[in-house]
Parts: structure tokens; C-alpha cells; sequence
């Protein structure tokens, strides 16, 4: 499978628009070559560089194999909770100075649909579709947040 996004690309800075410091919507996202035999998707956020651990940012699941794209600031989706303890998606917001911080997209493409119910947390995604994914594809973005300028 492959993930794609049409306002950033892999390894490059996550348009200011789709994070905290934005208007913290989603970004749109494309993907392809879903395998045969897939019955649902799941789409996680993550990043792997906030300071206590793991943050995620997204939790989707419950995704047609049919659907090929989410739109810009996409609703109408089971979502899980993130970090933020909130159901929705939650933009890039790594604190002032702390660098690069790198967010992983991944799209799962599943061999049952587990009908999962909303509001899971990501572990308990995670736990569900543990021995159901048959491929997966990943999209990595960056966004940092710099210091503020201040004249003398």
C-alpha cells in the first residue's frame, strides 16, 4: 500500500494549517493499493519524539476498503481518543524550541471488519487488530515549533 498526503510530502514540515498552532484539522490524505482480501482500514497518527513518550495524535477506524482519500479536516469517522483525550484528529504541538518532532501516519489494512466501537484508546486499537493486519503504509511528517524572536 502506499499513503500520500497532497500538502506535504515524506520527510518535509506538515503545513502550518493542520496543526495546533493552525486551524488544527486534518490533513487531506490519499492512499492506494489496498490488498485483496482487506475489509476494513484503520489510520493512526503518532509522535514518537514528545518528551513523556508516544503521543498520539489520531485514532481512525472502522474505514471502508472502498474509501481511497480523507479530505481536509475529514468528520463523520469512528475515532478513537488521543492524547489530548479528545475523539478527533489533534494537530502537531511540540513544545517551543524542542526540534523536530516527527509524526507518523500509518494506514492498516485489516482482514475483518471488527466493527469496533468508538472512542478506543490507541492500545486498545492496537489490541484488536493485533494478527488482522495483512499490509500497512506509512507517511512521515515533521513540524517544529521555534522559539520566539525577541529583539534587544
Amino acid at each position: 500500500m502506499k499513503l500520500k498526503s497532497p500538502v506535504f510530502t515524506e520527510g518535509h514540515t506538515i503545513p502550518k494549517l493542520f496543526t495546533g498552532e493552525g486551524r488544527d484539522i486534518s490533513p487531506p490524505l490519499t492512499w492506494s493499493d489496498v490488498p485483496a482480501g482487506c475489509k476494513s482500514l484503520a489510520l493512526t497518527c503518532e509522535d514518537p519524539d514528545a518528551a513523556g513518550g508516544t503521543f498520539i495524535h489520531w485514532v481512525v477506524y472502522n474505514i471502508s476498503p472502498k474509501m481511497v482519500a480523507f479530505s481536509e479536516g475529514v468528520k463523520n469517522l469512528d475515532q478513537g481518543r488521543n492524547s489530548f483525550d479528545k475523539q478527533s484528529y489533534g494537530g502537531p504541538m511540540p513544545p517551543k524550541g524542542h526540534g523536530k518532532h516527527h509524526y507518523i501516519f500509518t494506514l492498516y489494512a485489516l482482514d475483518s471488519d471488527l466493527k469496533l466501537k468508538p472512542g478506543l484508546s490507541y492500545e486498545e486499537l492496537m489490541s484488536a487488530i493485533k494478527n488482522r493486519v495483512i499490509s500497512k503504509a506509512k507517511l512521515i511528517g515533521i513540524y517544529e515549533r521555534m522559539h520566539d524572536q525577541k529583539t534587544a
